[in-house]
């Protein structure tokens, strides 16, 4: 019989016969556990790199989904907070009245001018939506189908630079529109292609309750309101003549990082000085929740196929320690035989099934670390992931190493000296 023990001098050391042990127990020690437990290991590269695997995939896949999700997160929040930190968003409040109806104060007509003078603002715009008569038809292309018919919304030439809104096709309405109440529009992208309209060069027109506007500019992109992208915009003077439009349901102001609290205590005063408090102002005081619920939005389902593989990882630890205990059955009569205890066999297996682990860790967090950066430079991100992330990948690894190897551990325990070595 030969056994696969290169370190098996040192066996008789730690080992003494019974009569030999001092009385103060054995000599085995928990430095001489982890030596004994990385010689074995490192001894066995090919089933060291078969049991690391699947724990290296599983670890890397839940390091890369949280940083994955922490750095996106962190792009979406801070560009929402650079738009929420130079907006301040102000409506006229509403008040009943005795007899029960419920009115607001009309802004002036002045409104975006007077806005416009305070220190720290860069520009200002009105938004309201046009009510349209309920027999009213909006129409485009006469080939289209627009279904559901586009909101209208009256708005001053300024309201896609308040909104990050970009141009995909045209231009946008001027102030020379505005000073001659034109009949022209904006459409959102998606209330274009709703109307058939894909270009301007043609100088399409959409029709409002049988009025023409010529349509000269398509919007492509709106970072801050969704809605005007299913929306056509008219000039805000050009509603007042046609629709009667008299008030404005917000103005929207833009203003120089950090200036939003100051201007939001001042444009009350300038929209209604006689009454402030019949005007309503939001001014963002605080970080947005966005980036949290983008998170664990993101992460969940990542998160699970990540254990998934992880599960899978300690499966294969456990398979390739339970084959161990078989395969070194004689070895674990010798060492009994030497005057181990179970408690040193047990020992001996956990502690390799935890290096494993801890090896299938580190690979697992090092691979997470270097893809999550790699996609980041080629977004053109910065990279965000907690060190308790990258410190808990490792510890999780040596987890499923413990896991996994406890139940073959326990059995390579329970064998006895002299079956041992009659089954080797």
């Amino acid at each position: 019989m030969r056994l696969a023990l290169p370190h098996i001098s040192r066996l008789r050391q730690w080992f003494p016969k019974r009569s030999e042990t001092p009385r103060d127990g054995n000599r085995f020690t928990f430095r001489d556990l982890i030596h004994e437990a990385v010689l074995d290991v490192a001894s066995r590269p090919a089933r060291l790199l078969a049991s690391v695997l699947g724990t290296a995939l599983g670890v890397a896949a839940l390091v890369l989904t949280v940083g994955f999700g922490q750095t996106t997160a962190a792009q979406v929040q801070r560009q929402f907070d650079a738009i929420a930190s130079t907006q301040v968003v102000v409506t006229p409040r509403m008040e009943n009245t005795p007899g029960g109806e419920s009115v607001a104060i009309v802004f002036p007509a002045d409104a975006t001018q007077r806005i416009e003078r305070l220190a720290g603002v860069t520009a200002a715009a009105i938004t309201a939506e046009v009510t349209m008569p309920k027999d009213a038809v909006i129409e485009g292309n006469a080939a289209a189908k627009v279904g559901e018919p586009p909101k209208v919304f009256a708005v001053s030439p300024d309201v896609l630079t308040i909104d990050g809104g970009k141009i995909q096709s045209g231009r946008m309405f001027d102030d020379g529109h505005v000073e001659r109440a034109e009949r022209v529009a904006v459409l959102g992208a998606n209330a274009a292609a709703r109307l058939g309209i894909t270009s301007v060069s043609s100088q399409p027109a959409v029709f409002l309750d049988g009025s023409a506007y010529t349509v000269i500019g398509i919007v492509g992109k709106v970072s801050a309101r969704a809605d005007l992208m299913d929306a056509v915009m008219i000039p805000d003077s050009t509603a007042r003549v046609d629709f009667a439009v008299s008030d404005a349901a917000e103005v929207r102001v833009k203003v120089v990082p950090g200036a939003g609290a100051q201007v939001g205590s001042q444009v009350a005063l300038a929209l209604s000085p006689n009454a402030p408090e019949k005007v309503e102002v939001k001014a963002s005081a605080g970080k947005l929740q966005l980036g949290d619920d983008i998170n664990s939005d993101i992460s969940i389902v990542f998160l699970l196929l990540g254990l998934v593989v992880l599960l899978a990882g300690g499966v294969g630890i456990a398979s390739v320690t339970t084959l161990g205990v078989l395969e070194r059955t004689g070895e674990i009569g010798l060492r009994r035989a030497l005057g181990a205890t179970p408690v040193n066999i047990g020992g001996q297996f956990i502690g390799e099934s935890i290096i494993t682990g801890l090896v299938g860790g580190l690979l697992g967090t090092s691979i997470g670390v270097i893809s999550l950066v790699g996609i980041s430079l080629s977004m053109q991100w910065s990279a965000v992931i907690e060190p308790l992330v990258v410190g808990g990948g490792v510890l999780l690894g040596a987890v499923v190493g413990w896991a996994a190897g406890s139940f073959p551990a326990w059995r390579a325990s329970r064998i006895e000296p002299i079956a041992a070595l009659r089954s080797s």
